[in-house]
């Protein structure tokens, strides 16, 4: 009887053939949705009312619906594209709201959690720890039915990179407005519409109150006993329970994971990179995090501490919001590219020019002092290291990148900060500082050796253009 009067007031809601008051039908769905206790049922009429409503908004509607409100009359597109991802709004959903508004709601600022888990489904890299579609799924169904069940949802929009063209956008759901106090520092804004005429926007949700029993049931252990991460590329999905928000950097690495198969696409490089500005010219720098962090001197510079650049024909943005960027994110095409690299046998002087297949192929090695780091990439990735290679190959081959490796050891030990940096800013000048080895030919032929015994066995047919 429930499913017969819902379906009859459904149906006297879209009768009339022109749009319907927005007042008086959310009220009439309301009501049927009191009446229809299927989720199903309450996803499905939230769907068709979202699709059927095809008048044009006044300029009072387009208002409301893209600023923040507390009233059931928020935003019926908002309401159907939760619901398309499986959220009903019970009672309240709130989209981007500032932080003193977060803060009125409860929101708390909550130090950097560390030892968060991340579960990955679409590592290519095969060094994060999996999660099955299955498990994925079984996670799913039971986040979406805790965030529909609480009273307050709370929506933010955001970015990763620029230009827009090369881009991802985002969209947080959580249930809890201190997780958004966090979790929006991280992302770049973007206009409230962005994310409805996207084509493959990044989903975040958050259940902040239910770790343990999804802990539980998907058999994680007491290692998440403060929370976990999951991601699934192929969904572009990230799932934080318990205090999973609290942890930054796992965060990022499980938003990249998404990001990078949809910058690829609309032909940007994600990049395991850095950005450092020296007067009017930008440096695309490649170095190993250690090196990175124990250089103080870089990080005075680094427009961002975190490794992560978008490279595009339009320029070169981070990642992520920092405070260190500059007003505009969009970097101009970066002046030239570094490569730094530890070599203690001497082989490779301080620093040395590359042409694209040399710059490509340190790249792609990444080496370390015996160790290889292939694109300098920390898993998850969901790219392949060889695509990327190939990829900066042409960016820097046709937008003329001037690029540069750098020797990051000195007769067996690290240089100094500022060493590196001198070096590294050494790049911009016409003539380079004079560097020169002597060392033994069969020296050169051993790291040559193991440069290729490394590369040609992990990686078929490397491009011609690739050199040593």
């Amino acid at each position: 009887m429930q499913n017969v009067v819902s379906r009859l007031l459904c149906r006297f809601a879209f009768a009339s053939s022109s749009p319907p008051s927005t007042t008086a039908s959310y009220l009439v769905l309301r009501l049927a949705l009191s009446l229809t206790r299927a989720v199903s049922a309450r996803y499905l009429i939230f769907v068709i009312y979202s699709h059927t409503i095809s008048a044009p908004l006044t300029d009072e509607d387009k208002e409301t619906t893209a600023s923040p409100s507390e009233s059931l009359d928020v935003s019926y597109g908002l309401n159907g594209a939760l619901a398309a991802r499986g959220v009903i709004v019970k009672e309240k959903v709130f989209h981007n709201l500032k932080k003193t508004e977060l803060l009125k709601h409860g929101a708390t600022s909550i130090d950097n959690l560390s030892g968060i888990p991340l579960y990955v489904r679409g590592d290519t890299l095969g060094e994060a720890p999996e999660i099955s579609k299955a498990q994925f799924s079984k996670l799913l169904k039971q986040v979406t039915c805790h965030i529909s069940s609480v009273s307050k949802i709370f929506v933010v929009d955001g970015v990763i990179g620029s230009p827009s063209n090369c881009d991802a956008k985002v969209r947080i759901i959580s249930d809890n407005p201190s997780a958004m106090l966090s979790l929006s520092k991280i992302l770049w804004e973007t206009p409230s519409r962005a994310i409805s005429h996207d084509s493959c926007p990044l989903t975040v949700y958050v259940a902040s109150s239910m770790s343990s029993s999804a802990r539980d049931i998907l058999g994680f252990g007491s290692q998440a006993s403060n929370g976990f991460a999951a991601a699934d590329v192929e969904r572009s999905s990230v799932i934080l329970c318990g205090r999973a928000y609290a942890n930054t950097n796992t965060t990022k690495f499980a938003l990249l994971a998404l990001a990078a198969p949809v910058i690829s696409a609309r032909g940007g490089l994600p990049l395991s990179a850095r950005l450092l500005l020296s007067g009017d010219s930008t440096i695309l720098l490649f170095a190993p995090e250690d090196t990175f962090l124990r250089c103080s001197e870089l990080h005075k510079v680094a427009i961002s501490s975190d490794a992560g650049v978008i490279l595009s024909f339009h320029g070169a943005a981070p990642f992520f919001q920092t405070t260190h960027s500059p007003a505009s994110h969009v970097i101009k095409k970066p002046t030239s590219l570094v490569i730094v690299m530890a070599d203690s046998t001497g082989v490779v002087p301080a620093v040395s020019n590359l042409s694209s297949g040399q710059a490509a192929y340190h790249f792609l090695a990444g080496y370390q002092d015996g160790k290889f780091v292939p694109a300098f990439l920390k898993p998850p990735s969901p790219i392949e290291p060889l695509e990327l290679a190939k990829a900066l190959f042409l960016q820097v081959e046709e937008s003329e990148i001037p690029s540069y490796l750098i020797n990051a050891n000195d007769g067996g030990r690290h240089i100094t900060g500022k060493r590196l940096l001198e070096l590294v800013k050494s790049t911009l000048c016409s003539k380079l500082p004079e560097s020169k080895t002597n060392v033994a030919d069969s020296k050169v032929r051993d790291l040559k050796r193991k440069y290729k015994s490394f590369l040609s066995g992990k990686f078929i047919n490397l491009p011609e253009e690739f050199y040593f």
